[in-house]
């Protein structure tokens, strides 16, 4: 089965090794970066959207936002245009569910099959191929393509139709941003009663509030390292996407609008290039304490 992999970011490169080390066939292509280190590991270097299209079963793509994916899948040299009937387009940006259902409902015309699958893990679940990976779309399309998307997580799980997959994913991110703010600004009240942050940490992660989201980005706090493995500027455009499709909805979500806001205004002080663990700079600043070991 010949791949296609369009987007070559801090997800999407070590996401198209590891399925070069799975020994499928893959042909690459990024606008905006180069792909000399994977064709160095036996991929081929696509010349465009259509090209790769053209020469690929299953095309993946891993892209910033909803109005990138239109660009690559529906704009010139597009990969409609070069994508074959019977074609399956497996969309694992994160982008906005009603975005995912329009690019569908194109595709679809010209007899091409997408699913929405966007992932969580970050750059180190990326790597080690171990990322969450959720799933909406046509049942048999899925079956096809699971075992492609086994070597790139750990968990790969349908939750519907083609939308579902990042329905699911918005509400991964509102969890993942309400639970590092929570964190935030438990260990700056700890820090601040004098109280180590360290020991706490210790104390607490076996608990009730222990969390994934805790062990992974507490040691971070503790050691200053703002090292983006999820950029804040991303988790504000998966934010911004669960605010539009909520109010589309009717759907009150004052706490993710909460967290959007501090968020905001961590990017207004040049920390949007941060990793989100730095929501903790801005209670820091707040209350005139460091949360260090």
């Amino acid at each position: 089965m010949d791949i296609g992999f369009i987007g070559l970011g801090i997800m999407g490169r070590p996401m198209a090794k590891n399925l070069l080390k799975a020994g499928y066939s893959l042909t690459v292509y990024d606008k905006f970066a180069k792909a000399d280190d994977l064709v160095a590991l036996g991929a081929k270097a696509g010349l465009s959207n259509k090209d790769v299209a053209s020469k690929s079963d299953v095309i993946i793509t891993m892209l910033p936002n909803s109005p990138h994916v239109r660009e690559a899948v529906l704009g010139k040299d597009g990969v409609l245009e070069g994508a074959k009937k019977g074609t399956i387009l497996v969309d694992m940006s994160s982008i906005a569910p009603g975005a995912s259902q329009e690019i569908c409902a194109a595709v679809k015309e010209k007899g091409v099959v997408m699913i929405d699958a966007p992932v969580s893990g970050g750059e180190p679940k990326a790597i080690d191929g171990t990322l969450a990976i959720m799933v909406g779309g046509d049942e048999k399309a899925f079956q096809t393509v699971k075992p492609i998307l086994d070597k790139m997580g750990a968990s790969v799980i349908r939750t519907g139709d083609i939308g579902a997959g990042n329905v699911t994913k918005l509400a991964n991110q509102i969890i993942v941003a309400l639970n590092i703010a929570a964190v935030a600004e438990a260990f700056t009240l700890a820090t601040k009663a004098g109280v180590n942050p360290e020991a706490v940490f210790n104390a607490i992660k076996g608990g009730l509030a222990g969390s994934t989201v805790m062990n992974a980005k507490v040691p971070m706090m503790l050691d200053g390292n703002f090292k983006p493995g999820f950029r804040i500027d991303l988790h504000i455009k998966d934010l911004q996407n669960a605010l539009d499709t909520a109010h589309a909805l009717n759907v009150p979500v004052p706490l993710t609008a909460n967290v959007m806001e501090t968020m905001q205004a961590l990017k207004m002080e040049d920390l949007g290039s941060s990793d989100h663990s730095a929501i903790l700079r801005f209670y820091e600043k707040l209350a005139k304490v460091e949360v260090r070991k």
